[in-house]
Parts: structure tokens; C-alpha cells; sequence
């Protein structure tokens, strides 16, 4: 009984015992009161369609052992009177422990609802699933910020001054990383214009592939050949960008020849066979067809048509028939084509013959 009645750090020792009890007690309390709610809530959310209560659940299954500790570690101290300076040390730890839960709670919450948005837009609405990740982003930026300053707030802290301080050493930070910076608002100049989006495909100089991820600082491009290409969001954005996706039509220009020794009848029908020949495609729609020059072997004829859908494949198949019905009309009307040939013109000297 006498040890009962001595003291440590103000406080007699029954008192310790009984914050030491109030402390685990309300530890366990909060482990089963989570836990029981998790239990209840998924059996909840089996039976429902809507992703609020799927959410909850993730929320909810985020909450950290060590904020379960530290809170129970409080409410053990409302029975103990603490000198200033160690309540002030579980002050901070506690304001510590509550930004770090709430920001998991949130980043859970913000990273649940944003991933169902791309999965849910990504194959009908690109645009949209893009514009979500980055909005993503910047929600947890502003989370993180709003927090943080929060935080400080509690603990005493002048903001205002901070603030001012933050904004001149700011300036010096970004003149530091004024690339990162670049691209960081490249990728959001992206998001908002929407040169292109997932799923595009673009030609970038000599290279081409499809939009595969935009990222804060990279856009990453799934080449022809199958490698990953990755260029920076503000190189990307000042170059020319041909972007096929969004193609409504494609205009497709050939040229013929035809050997010399064509008569004029059969030159004359030339462009109607081949105007009859396109316009005899589904997905073509035919433009123009002219004798357009003599060259160096051959009258050429040039042929203008438009493939109704962008797809590159449909566009060679509707190319191929027509080459091959072209040949077929051209064999029954006696038509040749021509190719590279070259004819020489010998003239006898006069006096080598006498």
C-alpha cells in the first residue's frame, strides 16, 4: 500500500495503474469496435450494388495499429496531470498520429473512387479516365497541404510567417527544378487541352506508337514495334504532334502508268474503270481520277479516294481490292502497265555505209 501511495512525475502511482488500465482498455475497445464494423459493413456491402459502402470498407480497414495505440495512450493520460513539457510531447505525438490517419483514410478514399473512375471510362470516355489520375493527384497534393498546415496550427506554430517564407524559398526552388516544374505543367496543360489521349495514336517526328500513360513528368508511348517509348511532357508538347486517332476520313493518292503504246480509246478509259472500281467499295469514296502527266516511261494517271473509317487496316484491305479489281479490268481491256524500260536509237554514219 505504501507503493500505491508514492509518487512518479507528480502522479501517485494508483493513479499510473489507472491510466496504464484506461489506456489498454480503450486500445481494445477501438480494435473491436473496428473490427466489428469491418465484419458488419462487408456483409453490408455484398449485398449492395453502390461503391459507397465498398468505400467505407477500404477507409475503414486503413486505420493504422499505431493510431489505435496512441489513441488509447491519450485517453490513459486524461487521468494523470503531466508536466507541460510531456504534455506537450504527447500532444504532438497525438496531432502527428491524427494528420498521418486521416491522410491514409483520404488517400485510400481518393485512390478507390479515381482507380473505379479509369476503369469505368477508360475503354468509352480516354479523355476522362486521363483527366481523373491527375485530378487524383492534385487531390492528394491539396490533402497533404491542408493537413500539414493543420497539423502546425495545432502544435502553436505561426503560419502566416512560415507562409511568407515558403513563398520566397519557393522561388529559389523553382528556379532549381524549373524543368521538373516544365513538365509538371505540360502534364497538366495535357490533361486540360487533351492534344491526345490514352488509347491515341500519334506520330511524334520519326516515331509513332500509342498513348500508353501520361505522367506528371513523362508520357510513355507503346511503339509499332512493341518497345516503350517515353518522352517528356513539355519536349512533347512543343513538337508537332499527328494525332491519327482522331482521323474521320483518310485520303489516299496512287499513281498508274500505262505503257505508251496505249491507244487513245483505252487511255480514255482508264479513269472511268477506275472510278467504277472505287466507288464500288464500301469504304471508299471516291474523288478525282485524271491522266495527269507523260513521264520518262509511262502515262501516269493519278487517283484520289477517301477511306471512310481511319483504321489503318481497313484502308489496306480496301487498297488491296482495288489494285486487284484494277489488274482484272485492265487484263480484259488490254491495258499493260508499264515499268522502267529504255529505248535506244542507233543512226548509221553516212560515210561509214559508202
Amino acid at each position: 500500500m505504501q507503493i500505491l501511495d508514492s509518487t512518479f512525475l507528480g502522479n501517485p502511482v494508483n493513479a499510473w495503474l489507472i491510466a496504464l488500465g484506461a489506456s489498454l482498455g480503450a486500445t481494445v475497445v477501438l480494435r473491436v469496435v473496428v473490427a466489428v464494423s469491418l465484419r458488419r459493413l462487408r456483409k453490408v456491402s455484398a449485398l449492395t450494388r453502390n461503391d459507397i459502402d465498398d468505400i467505407v470498407v477500404d477507409v475503414l480497414a486503413n486505420t493504422r495499429p499505431y493510431f489505435l495505440m496512441i489513441a488509447g495512450l491519450w485517453a490513459g493520460t486524461r487521468f494523470l496531470e503531466l508536466p507541460d513539457r510531456i504534455d506537450t510531447v504527447v500532444r504532438v505525438i497525438g496531432v502527428i498520429a491524427v494528420v498521418f490517419q486521416v491522410a491514409a483514410w483520404a488517400n485510400v478514399a481518393i485512390t478507390t473512387i479515381v482507380r473505379r473512375r479509369i476503369s469505368a471510362t477508360r475503354e468509352a470516355d480516354p479523355a476522362e479516365a486521363m483527366t481523373m489520375a491527375a485530378l487524383g493527384f492534385l487531390i492528394r497534393l491539396v490533402l497533404w497541404a491542408v493537413l500539414i498546415l493543420a497539423a502546425l496550427d495545432n502544435l502553436g506554430i505561426e503560419i502566416a510567417p512560415l507562409l511568407a517564407g515558403l513563398g520566397v524559398g519557393g522561388i529559389a526552388v523553382a528556379l532549381a527544378v524549373q524543368n521538373v516544374l516544365g513538365d509538371l505543367f505540360a502534364s497538366l496543360s495535357i490533361v486540360l487541352d487533351k492534344p491526345f489521349v490514352m488509347g491515341d495514336f500519334i506520330v511524334v517526328g520519326d516515331m509513332a506508337g500509342t498513348i500508353e500513360n501520361v505522367g506528371l513528368k513523362t508520357t510513355r508511348v507503346r511503339s509499332l514495334s512493341g518497345e516503350q517509348l517515353v518522352f517528356a511532357n513539355s519536349d512533347l508538347l512543343s513538337s508537332r504532334i499527328r494525332n491519327y486517332k482522331r482521323m474521320f476520313e483518310r485520303r489516299i493518292v496512287f499513281t498508274i502508268g500505262v505503257i505508251y503504246q496505249t491507244p487513245r480509246s483505252l487511255l480514255e478509259r482508264i479513269p472511268v474503270i477506275i472510278r467504277e472500281t472505287i466507288e464500288s467499295e464500301e469504304n471508299a469514296r471516291f474523288d478525282r481520277s485524271h491522266f495527269s502527266s507523260y513521264g520518262a516511261f509511262s502515262i501516269d494517271f493519278e487517283t484520289v479516294y477517301y477511306v471512310r473509317v481511319p483504321d489503318y487496316n481497313v484502308y489496306m484491305d480496301v487498297q488491296q481490292s482495288i489494285n486487284l479489281r484494277i489488274h482484272e479490268a485492265f487484263e480484259e481491256a488490254g491495258i499493260e502497265f508499264a515499268f522502267p524500260t529504255q529505248t535506244l536509237f542507233i543512226e548509221k554514219n553516212a560515210a561509214a555505209s559508202s
